[in-house]
C-alpha cells in the first residue's frame, strides 16, 4: 500500500505525494534541476550535499541503477523528489532499481507531487528549506524550518585519505584538490595522459608544493565558498607559485576568493544540462552542464584576470581566466556525464598549458 508523504516548503506550501526510498524524515535546502538524462549522477552528485532534490524531467528510474554510471560512491542529498518513478527499468546496464538503491542508501523519496508548480515557485521564492515527513505539518514544522541552517558542507565530502591513480602513457602529475569532486574529472585528466593524486580539501600549501606537480585541478563541491577560509588562504598561497591551475564549478569560486574577488548567492541557481555560456572573446555559444548556488562577482575580479565566459541567460561569470599566471577556471562542468561535452576541449587547454610551463622551465 502506498504510504503518504508531505513536502513542506518554508513559505508555507504544503505537496501531498507518496513515500519511496527510505522512510526518513529530513530536512534541507530546496533545489531543482532541469537535467533530461543523468539521474543517477545527479543522485551521486557531491554537489548536492544535504539538499532536497526535485527533478524537473516526469519519469525518473526507466533505465534502473547502474554502478558505473556514479560520480562518486556515496549519496549525499537529503531527499530525493520526483513526479514519477519507474519501478520496472529497461536497459542493458540495469543492475537494480532506485527505491532498492535509495533504500540502501538511507536517503527518502517523494513521487507523485507537481513537480512543475513546485519548480516554478522554487523560481519565483527563491532556494528555501524544506522538509519531507509522514505526517500532517503543524507550526512547529514551519518554525524549524525557517530556523534551519546548513553546515560548510566541504569537510563531509572531501576524501579523508590521498588517492593515486595511475595513467598509461603518463606525461603529467596532477594534483586534484578534492572538496566534493566528481569522478569523471580524475578520468578525464587520466584518459590525457595524467598520473593523478587526489588530496582532501584541506591539504596544505607546503604539502601541495612538496609533490612537485605539473598541474593543479580544483574540482567541484557543495556550498558557500565563503565557508571555507582555510581553504581559500592556502589557494592564495598556491596561486602566487603559478602552478599551472584548472578550477570547477567550486573550485572556480575559491580560485576568484583567493584572488580577491567577491562572490555572491543566487536566487534559485544553476542546476542541468541547458545553460548556455558564451565565450567573451568569441562570441560562441557552448550549452553546459551546472550545478552550482553561487556565482563570482565579475566586476570585483583582480587586475590581470577576465570573465572569458558569460552566462547566456542571467550575465553571471562563467569563467576567469588569470593573465598574470597559468590559470583558468569554470562555473559549468567540462567533464560531464551524461552530458553536454561541448566543453571537454577544456582539459586539452590544461595539457597544453602544462607542457608550456614544461617547455619553458
Amino acid at each position: 500500500m502506498e504510504k503518504k508523504a508531505y513536502l513542506v516548503l518554508e513559505n508555507g506550501d504544503v505537496y501531498e505525494g507518496y513515500a519511496f526510498g527510505a522512510e526518513k524524515v529530513s530536512v534541507g535546502e530546496l533545489v531543482f534541476t532541469t537535467a533530461t538524462t543523468g539521474y543517477l549522477e545527479t543522485l551521486t552528485d557531491p554537489s548536492y550535499f544535504g539538499q532536497l532534490v526535485c527533478q524537473t524531467f516526469p519519469l525518473i528510474g526507466n533505465y534502473g541503477v547502474i554502478p558505473s554510471d556514479f560520480e562518486s560512491k556515496q549519496p549525499v542529498l537529503s531527499a530525493y523528489i520526483v513526479r514519477e518513478w519507474c519501478q520496472q527499468p529497461s536497459n542493458f546496464r540495469c543492475e537494480g532499481v532506485i527505491d532498492a538503491f535509495l533504500k540502501e542508501k538511507d536517503i527518502p523519496g517523494i513521487y507523485g507531487i507537481d513537480t512543475r508548480c513546485l519548480t516554478k515557485t522554487v523560481r519565483e521564492y527563491g532556494v528555501m528549506n524544506a522538509k519531507i515527513m509522514y505526517t500532517q505539518p503543524g507550526e512547529s514544522d514551519f518554525e524549524e524550518l525557517k530556523a534551519f541552517r546548513s553546515e560548510p558542507a566541504v569537510k563531509y565530502v572531501t576524501c579523508k585519505e590521498k588517492q593515486y591513480f595511475e595513467a598509461e602513457n603518463a606525461k603529467f602529475n596532477v594534483v586534484l584538490m578534492d572538496f566534493g569532486t566528481k569522478k569523471n574529472i580524475r578520468c578525464e585528466l587520466v584518459k590525457r595522459g595524467c598520473n593523478v593524486t587526489v588530496v582532501p580539501a584541506y591539504t596544505t600549501a607546503e604539502e601541495i608544493k612538496a609533490m612537485a606537480p605539473d598541474g593543479l585541478m580544483l574540482s567541484n563541491g557543495p556550498g558557500d565558498p565563503q565557508d571555507n577560509p582555510e581553504i581559500i588562504e592556502q589557494l592564495r598561497i598556491l596561486s602566487n607559485e603559478k602552478i599551472p591551475t584548472f578550477g570547477i564549478c567550486l573550485g572556480h569560486q575559491l580560485f576568484a576568493a583567493a584572488n580577491g574577488a567577491s562572490t555572491r548567492k543566487l536566487k534559485y541557481g544553476h542546476r542541468g544540462e541547458n545553460q548556455p555560456a558564451t565565450d567573451t572573446k568569441t562570441g560562441r555559444v557552448y550549452i553546459t552542464s551546472q550545478n552550482h548556488g553561487y556565482e563570482v562577482l565579475a566586476d570585483t575580479l583582480p587586475e590581470g584576470a577576465y570573465m572569458s565566459f558569460v552566462n547566456a541567460n542571467d550575465g553571471t561569470c562563467e569563467g576567469v581566466t588569470y593573465t598574470d599566471r597559468p590559470a583558468f577556471t569554470v562555473q559549468f562542468h567540462p567533464e560531464a556525464c551524461g552530458g553536454p561535452l561541448d566543453t571537454a576541449f577544456l582539459f586539452d587547454k590544461f595539457i597544453d598549458m602544462m607542457q608550456e610551463v614544461k617547455n619553458n622551465a
